[in-house]
Order: C-alpha cells, then sequence, then structure tokens
C-alpha cells in the first residue's frame, strides 16, 4: 500500500526538514534513513564513511532502503539512496517518491562541508560531478517533482498539493 512519502534530493536539498513538517501537516510518522545507517554502524555517516570506505556505506544504504517497513510515513533518504536501483524500486512500493529539485547553485551554496558531511563520492568528485550523476536518477525515480523557493513553509504547501493531501 502506497501510503508513505520518501523524499529524495541532493544533500542540502532539505529532505530532512520538509521530511518532519510534512509528517507533522500530515499527522504521519518520520523516519530518515541517514539515521537508521547511523545507528546500525554506531558511528556517524562521515565515521562510517572514513572507517569502511564509500562500497561499505552504499551497502549499507541499500541495506536500509530496500528493508524499511513503515506505514502512514515521511521518509527521508540519503542523497546516495538513488544509487541503488533494489532499494528504489522498495521505496517506490512503499509510496510516493518525491524528488526535492534544488538547483545545483543552491546545493553548492548550502553544502560547505562535503567533506566533513557524510556525502557518499569518491575523493576526486566535486560537488558538481555528484549532481551530475545523481539528477538523472532522482528523475528516473520521482513519481513527482517539487521545487523549493519561497520560504519552507511554501514547499511543504507544494509537496502536499502535489500529492493530494491539501492541508
Amino acid at each position: 500500500m502506497k501510503n508513505n512519502i520518501i523524499l529524495i534530493g541532493m544533500p542540502g536539498s532539505g529532505k530532512s526538514t520538509l521530511g518532519v513538517l510534512l509528517a507533522k501537516a500530515l499527522g504521519f510518522s518520520f523516519v530518515d534513513t541517514d539515521l537508521i545507517i547511523s545507528r546500525r554502524a554506531g558511528d556517524n555517516l562521515q565515521g562510517i564513511l572514513n572507517a569502511e570506505g564509500l562500497d561499505y556505506f552504499l551497502a549499507l544504504e541499500e541495506e536500509v532502503g530496500s528493508t524499511l517497513d513503515c506505514e502512514y510515513t515521511v521518509v527521508a533518504t540519503g542523497g546516495s539512496m538513488a544509487l541503488s536501483k533494489r532499494a528504489m524500486e522498495h521505496l517506490g512500493e512503499l509510496g510516493t517518491v518525491v524528488f526535492i529539485d534544488v538547483p545545483l547553485e543552491e546545493i553548492e551554496r548550502r553544502v560547505t562541508n562535503i567533506t566533513t558531511r557524510g556525502i557518499a563520492f569518491r575523493p576526486h568528485e566535486t560537488l558538481a560531478d555528484v549532481y551530475a550523476q545523481r539528477l538523472p536518477l532522482y528523475q528516473k525515480y520521482a513519481d513527482l517533482t517539487v521545487g523549493t523557493g519561497g520560504c519552507i513553509e511554501e514547499t511543504v504547501e507544494r509537496i502536499l498539493s502535489a500529492v493530494g493531501k491539501n492541508s
């Protein structure tokens, strides 16, 4: 049953913040897959990447995304979740996938701590490289795309309207 809302998008797009506000507006629960990953690994995202490496991190993220089981929940995914076809297909079965579309220039303005934030990328890659790689995946897996702009409450209203849950 598709009674969840799954938020996807780049790191810094506001998925976690929007997710909490959406959950409150809908009376849903809220889950952040990054927090599940941290709890399972016993470390923060950057610590996992530093200690175990990118491939381990992505495998753990895929496991979390492909086994998530919830109802009436807003799920904020990690920015790299879209790299896993298995996880995204499962999440798509759970709910409406909403791509939070934020332009690269805004992501670059928001994300100033790329090497310490816990972003899954290879050492030679830039934020622009990550964006270019992931954008087509976000677009592929999204049932709906919602841009940001204006205040956060306006973005929440756009998402609610897009999913047919006007407040």
